[in-house]
């Protein structure tokens, strides 16, 4: 592991305590009942960690976003659903009211988010969208007076539907502008103006859906949104109008750092529970880790888990000098992912019966692995933004 400095690698030990010392305790019953983690969120407030990357002016820690990753990977050593509930309340929660939020929205979301009092959500996907963003949006807010209306529906919305959620960033299609083209191009030619508006929980004509049946993730919060002539006020636009495409694709860089980490945790947490069971399994008058078929499969776990790593790193310094960092935030993505639907897969194989019960945590590390090539952007559109960064795209 690169050599942190003092504050970094004091924050990380805490991290691997609380992750340790609290939530591998409790996790797996929660897990298979498929419960929100409350207690476990609260204990996390308490700490500060939703407030690191926030400055302290809005009640955060003044930290930054190599720090959230930190204890990304951590928490996701032991249990993925209680670090993407803290990654979603912070990158895609908080800092979008953070960076683009005015004075005023600022001062009245950021601290309450920062505690851990109340979590944030980010609307963006919907039900026949997915990658096509500009392109598969039906969501629509129209400004009737002094209140937008908006019409439509999210899906696969994290942190949306819990007893503490408290506001969820929406983005819609707030009119049409000349030009455009590819999938994003619609009505003559026009493209569609998004823009972000933020919608507080409760609001009426906001309706959260049952929470989703997941494979994976169990203990994490997703549903689906719907709007009929949900009215907020004028002044919850977030941002400038018409920006609110190219807001998220910022806060999907650096998001896509955040769940490198989150994916690099839990590639070392099938290292880490590799270990140990090879060193308690015998067969054949051994344990199991004294055959070379073992030792090569962990060895290989081992190298992946690396070289996430190292990339995820290198991409939040490249974030934190304020470099461009596009392609680096891919690449660490499509690396990390991979080594954690790969680590998954061997871990449980090393483990086999046993890996196959939920009662062991490679069980839910094999669950959760596979959302961490689709989520944030799939596997696919990470190769598509680094050939698009390596100029492929102008041949």
């Amino acid at each position: 592991m690169p050599k942190l400095d003092e504050e970094y690698e004091d924050l990380r030990k805490t991290a691997e305590s609380f992750a340790r010392d609290v939530v591998a305790p409790v996790i797996g019953d929660l897990y298979e009942r498929g419960e929100f983690p409350y207690d476990i969120v609260r204990r996390m407030a308490g700490m500060g960690l939703f407030g690191l990357p926030i400055p302290e002016e809005y009640g955060g820690m003044g930290g930054d976003g190599f720090a959230l990753c930190l204890v990304l990977e951590e928490l996701a050593r032991v249990d993925s659903s209680v670090a993407i509930t803290l990654e979603a309340a912070v990158s895609l929660g908080a800092m979008p009211i953070y960076r683009f939020g005015t004075a005023e929205q600022r001062a009245r979301w950021l601290p309450r988010l920062a505690s851990g009092e109340m979590l944030g959500a980010f609307g963006l996907t919907e039900p026949g969208g997915g990658s096509d963003v500009p392109g598969g949006m039906r969501t629509t807010a129209v400004l009737d007076g002094d209140e937008w209306v908006i019409n439509g529906s999210k899906a696969f919305i994290t942190n949306s539907g819990t007893d503490i959620t408290g506001v969820v960033a929406v983005a819609a299609i707030t009119g049409h502008r000349e030009g455009g083209g590819g999938g994003a191009a619609r009505e003559n030619g026009r493209r569609p103006e998004i823009s972000t508006i933020l919608v507080p929980a409760g609001t009426p004509g906001l309706t959260v859906s049952e929470k989703y049946s997941k494979v994976g993730w169990s203990c994490s919060d997703t549903r689906e949104l719907s709007f009929t002539d949900c009215r907020v006020p004028a002044g919850n636009l977030l941002g400038e109008r018409g920006r609110g495409y190219a807001q998220f694709l910022q806060t999907l860089d650096e998001g896509r750092v955040a769940i490198a980490a989150l994916s690099t945790g839990l590639a070392q947490g099938c290292v880490d529970e590799s270990l140990r069971h090879v060193r308690e399994r015998r067969a054949f008058g051994h344990p199991i880790g004294h055959y070379q078929a073992i030792q090569f499969k962990i060895a290989d776990m081992e190298v992946r888990t690396h070289t996430a790593r190292l990339a995820y790193y290198h991409a939040a310094e490249r974030m934190l000098a304020g470099e461009p960092f596009k392609k680096e935030a891919a690449i660490a993505k499509l690396v990390a992912g991979d080594a954690a639907m790969d680590n998954a897969r061997d871990a449980t194989q090393i483990f086999g019966g046993y890996g196959f019960m939920n009662e062991y945590p490679v069980g839910r590390f094999y669950r959760d692995a596979k959302i961490l090539e689709i989520g944030e952007g799939t596997s696919e559109v990470q190769r598509m933004l680094i050939g698009r960064e390596l100029g492929l795209s102008d041949l």
